[in-house]
C-alpha cells in the first residue's frame, strides 16, 4: 500500500491544502477543518483505497482509515505545510517500556539484513559440512567461499555504521554523521590501534582499549548523546553557518566523547550483560535452556522477548556464536507441535483449518499464529508447550548447542546450528523433536475443552434461540443499559466501520478491564481506551461522543500504555455529573476492533448489564 499517494488523494479530495484550516488525527479517523465541506468530493473518498467511512461530524469532516491512520496522517502533514496540525500528546510510558521501545525500533529494520545474512551462513555452513565429508575437501580456502562468508559477515563487522543510521532515526539525530561516527570505530588504523599493545591516547589522554567492530552499545548511547548535542548546537549557532558548523562541530564533540566515555561505557554495559547470561549458563546450562525454552513464547506474547533480542546480536557480532535462539529455537518447535496435537484432536472445522496452517508457520519460525489462534486460547496445549520447550531447551543446554549466526528460529536454519559440533548439533535436532513431537503427543493426551463444532451449533440454536453459542465471551467493562450499536449517534460506530460491538450508557463512570489484556492505547483526553486481550482479540472502548473536546477533563486514568492487566482492573474513571453538565452524550461504544478476522460478533440480549456479565459473543 503507498501510503504516499493515498495521502495525496485524500487531500486533493478534500478539496486541497487551500481548503484545510486544520488537521488531527485520533485513533483511527483523520479530523478535517474545512474551509468549506461542499468542494470534498465524499463519494470518491469512499472510492479511495484504504478508506474505510466519510463521516461529517460535529463541524469536522472524518476520514476513517482504521489502523493505517498514523502512517498517511504523516504523509500528508509535509503536503500541508503550517497548519494546526496538533496531534494527540502522546500518553506518558515508564522509561522501561521508552527503552524497551527505543531498542525494537532501532533493531527492526535491521532484522531483515541479519536473517538474510543467517541464512546465508546457514547455506555456507551446508556447503563446508558437504566439501569435507563428500569429498574431502576444505572449501573454506577457495575465493568464493571467502566472498560470501565476507557478505554473510558485514551486517555483524559494520554493526556500529548500520545502527548508526537506524538509532539517528529514532533519537532524531544526523543520519550521516551518526554512520560516520560508526564507521570511525570500524575503521582500519583505529582497529589496529586498539588491537596493538602500546598505550593509545587522545588529547594525551589514555583511551580504554576496546573492539568497536561489531559493537552494538557503544553506537547507540554516542548517538542518543549526539541527539542532544546537535539540538544545543543548532540552538546556539547562526542560522547561516548551521549547514557547515553544526556536523563539524558535532563530529570534534563526538568522535572523542565516544571513545573516551561512551565507547567504553557501552563495552562495559554489553560484557556485563553478557556476563550475568553466561554466568547462569555457566552454572546450569540445563537450568538457562529450560528457562528460555520454556517462557520465551510466554515472553512474546508480552512483546518482552524483544529486551533479550539483542543479547543474542550482540553475541554473534563479538563471538560468532549464540546459543539464545537454540533455546528459543525449543519454544518455536514446541508451540508448532501443540498447534498439530489441536489440529489432530479439534472437531471444529475452523480450529482445525487455523491449527494446520498454525503448525506450518510456526515450523517456519513464526509463532504467533500457533499461539493467540490455538494454543493460548485453548489454555492447555500452550501449557504442553512451555513443559515440552523447557525440556527441549535444558537438553541442549546440557548439549551445548548454539548458531553461528543470529536466525530465525525453524526448520531453514538448522544449518546454522550444525558448525557447534556432533554432540552439540544432535542436541539441538533431538531438542527441537522432542519440542515438536512432545507437544503434539502430549496435547493429544492431556486434551482440552474444544470448540463446539458447527453441527453441535446448529443443535444448540434451535434448542436455545436466545443464547448465541460462541467460542469466546467478553465480559462487560461496564455498568449500565444496553444500545444496539446502530442507534449509537456517530455515524462512525453506527455504521459499523470501525468493527461490530455494542454501546453502553453508563450508570456508574468506571471501566474496567473486561479479561486479561494489555493497554494498547490511553489517549491523553482519555476517552478512547485500546486493549488487546490475551486471546488476541482488540477491544476499543469510546467513552462518549466527541467527549475528546473535554481534553481530558473529568477523566482519570489507572493504568499506562503497554501495561499488562488482570481482569477487573481499573482502567479510567470518569465524572458523569460533570460530563452531562457540559452537554455530551455519555454512549460509550465496545468494539471489537479486530472484527473481520471472526465468523460472527453478537451482543447480550439483556437490557441491563453489570460488570463482569456476559457482552459480547464471538464465534471464531
Amino acid at each position: 500500500m503507498d501510503y504516499q499517494t493515498i495521502a495525496q488523494q485524500i487531500l486533493q479530495l478534500v478539496g486541497g491544502k487551500a481548503n484545510v484550516v486544520s488537521l488531527t488525527h485520533c485513533f483511527t479517523r483523520l479530523r478535517f477543518q474545512l474551509v468549506d465541506s461542499n468542494k470534498a468530493n465524499r463519494e470518491k473518498l469512499l472510492q479511495t483505497e484504504g478508506v474505510i467511512s466519510v463521516v461529517e461530524s460535529s463541524g469536522q469532516y472524518q476520514v476513517v482509515l482504521g489502523n493505517k491512520v498514523t502512517k498517511i496522517y504523516q504523509e500528508i502533514i509535509p503536503l500541508l505545510g503550517k497548519l494546526e496540525t496538533s496531534e494527540q500528546t502522546p500518553p506518558k510510558v515508564s522509561i522501561g517500556v521508552k527503552i524497551l521501545n527505543a531498542f525494537a525500533a532501532i533493531f527492526t529494520p535491521v532484522i531483515p539484513a541479519i536473517a538474510a545474512s543467517g541464512m546465508l551462513k546457514g547455506i555456507l555452513a551446508i556447503a563446508v559440512m558437504i566439501g569435507n565429508y563428500y569429498y574431502q575437501t576444505d572449501i573454506k580456502t577457495y575465493n568464493t567461499y571467502t566472498i560470501l562468508h565476507a557478505a554473510s559477515d558485514a551486517v555483524f563487522y559494520f554493526m556500529p555504521i548500520i545502527l548508526g543510521y537506524t538509532a539517528a532515526k529514532v533519537f532524531k539525530a544526523h543520519e550521516f554523521i551518526s554512520m560516520i561516527i560508526g564507521a570511525t570505530l570500524c575503521y582500519p588504523s583505529i582497529v589496529t590501534l586498539m588491537a596493538s599493545k602500546t598505550e593509545v591516547t587522545l588529547f594525551t589522554i589514555e583511551l580504554t582499549k576496546a573492539s568497536y567492530t561489531s559493537s552494538v552499545i557503544p553506537i547507540i548511547l554516542a548517538i542518543f548523546i549526539l541527539s542532544y548535542v546537535q539540538r544545543f548546537l543548532e540552538f546556539i549557532i547562526p542560522e547561516v553557518l548551521k549547514i557547515i558548523m553544526v556536523p563539524t562541530f558535532s563530529l570534534l564533540i563526538m568522535i572523542p566523547a565516544t571513545l573516551l566515555i561512551f565507547g567504553p561505557i557501552g563495552i562495559y554495559i554489553g560484557e556485563f550483560i553478557n556476563w550475568i547470561y553466561y554466568y547462569i549458563m555457566g552454572v546450569s546450562p540445563i537450568l538457562l535452556g529450560a528457562f528460555i525454552g520454556g517462557i520465551w513464547c510466554i515472553l512474546v506474547i508480552f512483546g518482552a522477548h524483544r529486551a533479550i533480542v539483542p543479547i543474542g546480536i550482540n553475541d554473534v557480532a563479538q563471538t560468532g556464536r549464540q546459543n539464545l535462539l537454540a533455546f528459543a529455537g525449543a519454544a518455536n518447535f514446541s508451540q508448532a507441535g501443540a498447534a498439530l496435537g489441536v489440529f489432530f484432536k479439534t472437531k471444529n472445522k475452523n480450529l482445525k483449518t487455523v491449527a494446520a496452517s498454525a503448525t506450518i508457520t510456526a515450523l517456519f519460525g513464526i509463532t504467533e499464529p500457533a499461539i493467540y489462534g490455538a494454543n493460548l486460547r485453548l489454555k492447555k496445549p500452550m501449557i504442553c508447550a512451555v513443559i515440552c520447550g523447557a525440556i527441549a531447551g535444558g537438553l541442549m543446554g546440557w548439549g551445548g548447542s548454539y548458531g553461528t549466526a543470529f536466525a530465525n528460529q525453524g526448520v531453514l536454519t538448522i544449518p546454522v546450528y550444525a558448525e557447534a559440533g556432533t554432540t552439540a548439533f544432535l542436541c539441538y535436532l533431538i531438542g527441537i523433536s522432542f519440542a515438536f513431537f512432545g507437544s503434539c503427543i502430549l496435547t493429544m493426551i492431556v486434551g482440552f475443552q474444544d470448540l463446539p463444532s458447527e453441527e453441535m451449533s446448529t443443535s444448540n440454536q434451535t434448542h436455545s434461540p436466545d443464547l448465541l453459542l460462541s467460542d469466546q465471551t467478553i465480559t462487560s467493562p461496564i455498568k449500565g443499559h444496553v444500545i444496539a450499536l446502530s442507534e449509537v449517534k456517530d455515524e462512525v460506530f453506527a455504521s459499523g466501520a470501525m468493527g461490530k460491538g455494542v454501546a453502553i450508557y453508563p450508570e456508574i463512570g468506571e471501566v474496567i478491564a473486561p479479561a486479561d489484556c494489555t493497554v494498547t492505547v490511553l489517549y491523553p483526553t482519555l476517552h478512547a481506551i485500546g486493549l488487546k486481550l490475551d486471546n488476541g482479540l482488540e477491544l476499543l472502548i469510546h467513552i462518549g461522543i466527541d467527549t475528546v473536546n473535554l481534553q481530558g477533563n473529568y477523566f482519570q486514568s489507572y493504568v499506562e500504555v503497554g501495561q499488562h492487566i488482570k481482569q477487573g482492573t481499573k482502567i479510567v474513571s470518569f465524572d458523569i455529573d460533570k460530563i452531562k453538565q457540559q452537554q455530551y452524550d455519555l454512549t460509550t461504544s465496545i468494539i471489537v476492533v479486530n472484527s473481520e478476522q471472526y465468523k460472527n460478533v453478537d451482543y447480550t440480549k439483556d437490557i441491563d448489564v453489570s460488570y463482569q456479565d456476559q457482552l459480547l459473543f464471538i464465534q471464531v
